[in-house]
């Protein structure tokens, strides 16, 4: 198949599909006759694991290394449950820290309710965010 019908089928853009190609995730036969890339199952069954994969919070490095290990004969399990251990704490560290932006955020907004507009004078940019910290 062509890549545009391994993009429609994999449900992603022919770009990801290029993209993988060239970082070497999957592969495709050229056409001696016209040149185009040719995919084959393999690489539909790729494709999807990479798209698996990163809904999971893997990188294509990492996929790339899982690919490695199961290319070699060996099972990538271990590493995959591994990295998925070490990547739920890292997270969940992520949500807090944007649960706390957040409510940075919302306070600035409640802040900046009353405040009125301000012109750049030549000594302030945006009285807004000049003045926040004076606010709390």
């Amino acid at each position: 198949m062509r890549v545009s019908e391994l993009a429609k089928i994999g449900k992603v853009t022919t770009e990801t599909v290029r993209h993988y190609t060239r970082l070497g995730l999957i592969h495709a036969e050229r056409d001696p006759n016209n040149g185009y890339q040719l995919y084959d199952k393999v690489a539909l069954q790729r494709l999807n694991f990479i798209r698996q994969a990163s809904e999971l919070g893997f990188s294509l490095k990492q996929i790339e290394e899982i690919f490695q290990q199961s290319d070699s004969g060996d099972s990538p399990c271990p590493m995959v449950r591994d990295l998925l251990e070490k990547k739920v704490p890292e997270t969940k560290l992520k949500i807090a820290q944007l649960q706390a932006h957040l409510i940075k955020m919302e306070e600035a907004l409640a802040a900046w309710e009353h405040m009125p507009n301000g012109a750049p004078d030549g000594h302030s940019i945006c009285c807004l965010i000049e003045e926040w910290e004076n606010t709390k």
